[in-house]
């Protein structure tokens, strides 16, 4: 335990001297009584035999008179405080097919609402990253709370290249790798630097804390294979929620001049989130994607903090103060 105003804890020397007058009145007391003879106690008291008993009420209150004085000082201790908290990965597919129509108005637009809504919901604990990707990846957002950024940072993406569901998530995990070690500023050295270790190997689903959310139409035509890279993100922990964009019927769509037939590709995205232990989603409408964001796991962590129990010490000082003047009203109606 901790005090934000420590030196008011000087003024504990000051209940030592409390009990030394206590106990010098009621040697005073004593004499008094034996001066005069035992009639005077027996008119004090009543004519009942008090004894020890009279010195209870005393002791109360100059134990909650201790108590309060540490209130004073404003004392802090570790509290676990439950928190919902952690970090969560939108990989967005920027890809030539995400402007087809059959996810209305077109599956770019119906992911972008969703997920401006989304980012809206979050409490400040829990940070948001934003990933494109189309044939590469790259954060367009680092994971942060500012939903004012977030908000411009899904509204500028629009429809590009090719598809490469690795690349994409490969950018998610760089992009959490980067959240969770931020590179080391204001320091010079040319010692040569360490070789970063290699993370060992988890249980899939293990960092609850952490996940990524790929919003794509699952058509893949670029390197590297998507299973084999979740398994980067399954042997990290890290979950992987795929959520399909479009139907499997498909739609058809101009691009660079060429007519493309594009179609969900629920296979794919079923393989990718169960070898992270995800989930997958088939967004059917902009109502259905909605409803995967409420889906989506909230990770209560329970972390100490230091919280100040002021009020806790204060009220159990009036507690024992109180029962102490009631015991003497009781006993001896008079208070201490």
């Amino acid at each position: 335990m901790t005090f934000i105003w420590p030196v008011m804890l000087v003024l504990l020397v000051f209940i030592p001297a409390a009990a030394g007058v206590y106990v010098l009145l009621q040697w005073l007391r004593r004499r008094r009584m034996a001066r005069y003879g035992s009639s005077l106690l027996g008119q004090a008291t009543g004519g009942r035999q008090v004894g020890l008993r009279r010195h209870v009420p005393a002791a109360f209150f100059l134990l909650g008179l201790t108590i309060l004085t540490v209130a004073l000082a404003r004392p802090q201790a570790q509290v676990s405080v439950p928190h919902i908290e952690g970090t969560v990965i939108l990989a967005f597919d920027v890809s030539g097919s995400m402007a087809a129509d059959d996810l209305a108005p077109t599956r770019m637009d119906a992911a972008k609402a969703a997920a401006l809504d989304f980012v809206s919901k979050q409490p400040p604990t829990v940070k948001v990253g934003i990933v494109a990707f189309s044939d590469s990846g790259f954060a367009i957002q680092p994971p942060t709370n500012d939903q004012n950024a977030l908000a411009q940072a899904i509204s500028r993406m629009t429809p590009q290249r090719g598809t490469s569901l690795g690349q994409g998530i490969v950018a998610a995990l760089q992009a959490i790798d980067a959240a969770e070690h931020p590179p080391q500023t204001n320091f010079y050295s040319n010692a040569t630097p360490e070789p970063t270790a290699t993370p060992l190997p988890v249980a899939p689903g293990t960092k609850g804390s952490t996940v990524v959310v790929l919003l794509t139409d699952g058509e893949n035509n670029e390197r590297p294979d998507p299973v084999a890279v979740a398994q980067l993100a399954a042997d990290r922990g890290i979950r992987i929620y795929a959520v399909g964009l479009g139907s499997t019927q498909g739609a058809t769509l101009k691009v660079n001049g060429f007519t493309v037939h594009t179609a969900l590709n629920e296979e794919l995205l079923q393989q990718v989130a169960q070898v992270t232990a995800g989930t997958y989603f088939n967004a059917q409408s902009s109502q259905d994607l909605q409803t995967v964001y409420d889906q989506l796991d909230e990770q209560l962590i329970v972390r100490p903090e230091k919280m100040e129990i002021t009020s806790l010490f204060a009220g159990a000082s009036i507690l024992i103060m109180l029962t102490g003047g009631l015991l003497s009203l009781s006993w001896f109606s008079r208070l201490p």
